[in-house]
């Protein structure tokens, strides 16, 4: 579904553009992005629905692609001028992990948004494992390894375990293996001849795509997924499944979606680049003001076919600061969609670095790589020079406080503590290798995988 501007929408649009954006000189103009149908695209609807890309000058088409894949490629191939992005993509292509292209990124789309669902049959062989608060509701977070006995009674039966993941380097593949290890679970290896990601795992992983994935739970082709919403809120809606953790309750405020450019883009379009972020750093703003009082109208937008087109409901069910787990069970969760707070928006190298972490964790970067490395990839990809270029204008423009961003950082967050990370180890990505080892499970120092055996 494709979202044109109307021509008199064109018209107002230059009439209403900005001395600012005049000044900006722009390169470019007309411009096609593309999305997947998530709540998390929200910054790029909500940049269009406000005229936030026309106060740019910008006229901009939307457009829902079919695939991550598809998505990448397009932007890659030059149909897509930009995307929405799992932040895996623009590092993976870099670095040449798949497709083989430099896409940077200058501005982070939201922090947390995603969980972990499983099946109705699989919830009811997981709940007895599970401690229970004092009106007998399960207490969260639940550790996978309440799944343990679960994946062994398969196993024993010789049937395999599959979930569903949205991509290899999603945010999400990482999330699930992250849950799975933290619990004592196996989620397998890749290696350059084998790239299923299943050597040696206890549990299966494999694709689906976002919106597939309560169908083909249904269907019983997999267990249980990780994905962003309204999917798992689906599952409660539909009476299929239940979301057994949040992203947030697995590492609070974790990094999520990025908008992704070709760096080819950014260096012809420089000024396009600035005024787009501007835009998008806007709309962010717009999504998180006023303790989230934007988010019903949001709902709206999403709602519609040429967004998200899932029902308000369930969209309003994670966006307005709730989280419905078994039927009935909603609790508060005022963060689980974080668009601008917490400098949500700015594009910190040690997010990347996190990303990279478990790229090599996991045999997807094969061969061991020095701090050095991870810290140069991240900056080869992550451009907060950019980012802070677009805010200082908004701040000039009266459009955005100064306090609002962070002008001093080196671009690296304070390390994670250990009580905001499920498995109790704390993130710091300025050490990346002392953070890879410290992890229980997952590759470590020259750690490689030759066939189904991981090597010295």
């Amino acid at each position: 579904m494709t979202k044109f501007f109307p021509a008199l929408g064109v018209v107002a649009g230059l009439l209403a553009s900005t001395a600012t954006a005049q000044d900006l000189d722009l390169e470019k103009d007309e411009l096609k992005f593309g999305f997947i149908k998530l709540t998390d695209m929200a910054p790029l609807a909500i940049a269009y629905e406000q005229g936030y890309f026309e106060d740019e000058g910008l006229f901009v088409t939307l457009e829902a692609q079919a695939n991550w894949k598809v998505l990448l490629d397009g932007v890659i191939g030059g149909q897509l001028d930009g995307a929405h992005m799992l932040a895996g993509q623009p590092l993976a292509a870099t670095i040449g992990y798949g497709t083989k292209a430099h896409i940077v990124t200058p501005f982070s789309m939201d922090l947390n948004g995603n969980a972990i669902t499983v099946s109705n049959e699989i919830w009811d062989k997981m709940k007895p494992n599970v401690p229970k608060m004092d009106d007998g509701r399960p207490a969260h977070p639940i550790s996978a390894a309440a799944l343990g006995p679960v994946v062994e009674e398969y196993k024993d039966e010789g049937l395999p375990f599959n979930m569903g993941m949205v991509f290899p380097v999603s945010t999400h593949n990482y999330e699930i293996r992250y849950w799975l290890a933290a619990g004592g679970l196996e989620p397998g290896y890749y290696s350059p001849d084998d790239i299923s990601g299943q050597i040696g795992a206890d549990v299966l992983l494999s694709v689906t795509p976002p919106p597939q994935m309560p169908a083909t739970m249904e269907a019983g082709t997999i267990y249980g997924y990780a994905v962003g919403e309204p999917w798992n809120q689906q599952a409660v809606f539909k009476g299929i499944g239940v979301p057994v953790i949040t992203d947030y309750d697995m590492w609070k405020n974790n990094p999520e979606k990025v908008f992704g450019l070709s760096k080819e883009f950014t260096e012809e379009n420089p000024n396009t680049t600035i005024a787009l972020t501007k835009a998008l750093i806007r709309a962010a703003m717009w999504l998180d003001e006023n303790d989230n009082a934007n988010r019903e109208e949001a709902v709206e937008i999403l709602s519609r076919s040429e967004y998200v087109g899932a029902d308000a409901e369930v969209i309003a069910n994670s966006m307005t600061g709730f989280f419905e787990f078994e039927k009935g069970d909603v609790r508060p969760a005022p963060d689980f969609n974080v668009f601008f707070r917490y400098n949500a928006t700015y594009p910190f190298y040690s997010d990347a670095i996190w990303y990279l972490s478990q790229m090599r964790r996991w045999g997807q970067i094969a061969e061991p790589k020095s701090d050095e490395w991870f810290i140069e990839a991240a900056k080869s990809v992550y451009r907060p020079d950019i980012y802070l270029d677009a805010a200082k204008l908004l701040v000039a423009d009266g459009m955005a406080d100064e306090a609002d961003f962070p002008w001093d950082s080196d671009g690296f967050k304070a390390p994670t503590p250990a009580e905001d990370i499920i498995d109790g180890i704390p993130f710091d990505g300025r050490s990346p290798n002392a953070y890879i080892d410290s992890l229980p499970i997952g590759l470590k120092g020259s750690q490689t995988v030759v066939g189904s055996e991981i090597v010295e």
